[in-house]
């Protein structure tokens, strides 16, 4: 290789890229995968200590009336390389990946295989029982307007259940109007209100959001069980019987419902459900007739329909079927406590 760059004759750097092609022509021969036609490029054309490099820092040591020549030899070597490595890409590119013999009488390691997460298979088998009741099963948005989520549910602008400390609000809005993540599936009974007419037979299972301190029976993400029936001459009587029947085909028949007064905007009478299974009475949720300011929003006329509606929280029934006793174990992915369901 040149060692300095005064006064180079041209025969010395024709001798020179002479050198620089059999060794290009060595290292290209020699190089069997991709790495090595790599090293090898670097070697020949790298940007500050490579030998194509160094030729070409010694042209402008050449006579100035051989400079000339001594370019079109440079050229051509370069010409030369680049093809040279191009051939050698394709080539190592084209032989076919070794293949690594497999032994098929050994036995075959079994991959871990994953299953249904305990809430969702309390929402499927839910859904499977309302079914056979003659509930369609719906859904709906989370992200949802005050309408839908209060107003249309009589709930007035002056009741708790709105304060913001209580709810997701968004920083996003529709318009001027502010948007939240849904505190209730009821929104879903109100928009099928809005779109059909009676009779009417829904259950709706899915997410929603409340400011709950996370404890051993509430989280800030939640799922709710929620059912509507809307037709002539519905009666407590009926939501009472439809509650009993879910309870026995969820928890077995053992277990024991009743109904405590209590109020909701939305219902009017309204009643706390509680379920008594294995030895102890919970409160699963709440329950009610519709009430007729509910019906008259969206457009039912109460003289001529009426309706019940309920809402259960889907961790504390899954709790209970399986006996947890913190629902919070369900969203803390500890696959030792999931691989039990």
């Amino acid at each position: 290789m040149l060692s300095r760059v005064a006064d180079v004759s041209l025969d010395e750097l024709i001798g020179e890229i002479g050198r620089c092609r059999s060794a290009a022509e060595d290292l290209l021969a020699g190089a069997a995968d991709a790495a090595a036609v790599e090293r090898a490029r670097v070697e020949l054309l790298g940007a500050r200590s490579g030998r194509l490099k160094a030729i070409q820092k010694s042209l402008s040591a050449v006579d100035p009336s051989q400079r000339r020549d001594a370019g079109r030899h440079f050229n051509e070597l370069k010409d030369w390389l680049a093809a040279a490595l191009a051939a050698a890409q394709e080539r190592v590119a084209a032989r076919p990946e070794r293949v690594v013999p497999i032994d098929v009488t050994l036995p075959g390691a079994a991959a871990p295989l994953g299953h249904v997460h305990p809430i969702t298979q309390t929402i499927r088998r839910v859904e499977e029982i309302m079914a056979r009741l003659g509930f369609e099963s719906v859904d709906g948005p989370e992200v949802e307007d005050q309408w839908h989520n209060f107003d249309a549910l009589a709930i007035p602008p002056e009741h708790p259940a709105r304060d913001p400390l209580d709810n997701f609000f968004l920083a996003v809005a529709r318009g001027a109007e502010p948007l939240l993540l849904r505190s209730q599936t009821s929104t879903v009974q109100i928009r099928v209100m809005e779109r059909r007419r009676p009779p009417l037979r829904i259950v709706s299972l899915g997410r929603v959001y409340r400011p709950d301190t996370a404890d051993a029976t509430h989280y800030p993400m939640f799922h709710q069980v929620e059912g509507l029936l809307v037709e002539p001459g519905a009666t407590m009587a009926h939501l009472k019987t439809t509650l009993r029947l879910l309870a026995v085909g969820f928890l077995g028949p053992g277990v024991r419902v009743r109904f405590r007064p209590s109020f909701f905007p939305f219902t009017e009478p309204s009643v706390e459900v509680d379920m008594e299974w294995g030895g102890r009475w919970v409160e699963m949720g709440g329950a009610g007739m519709v009430d007729p300011a509910v019906l008259a929003a969206v457009g039912l006329d109460p003289e001529t329909v009426s309706g019940f509606a309920f809402g259960l929280g889907v961790e504390r029934i899954a709790a209970r079927r399986h006996g947890v006793a913190d629902i919070r174990d369900f969203y803390r992915n500890d696959v030792r406590f999931l691989r039990q369901f």
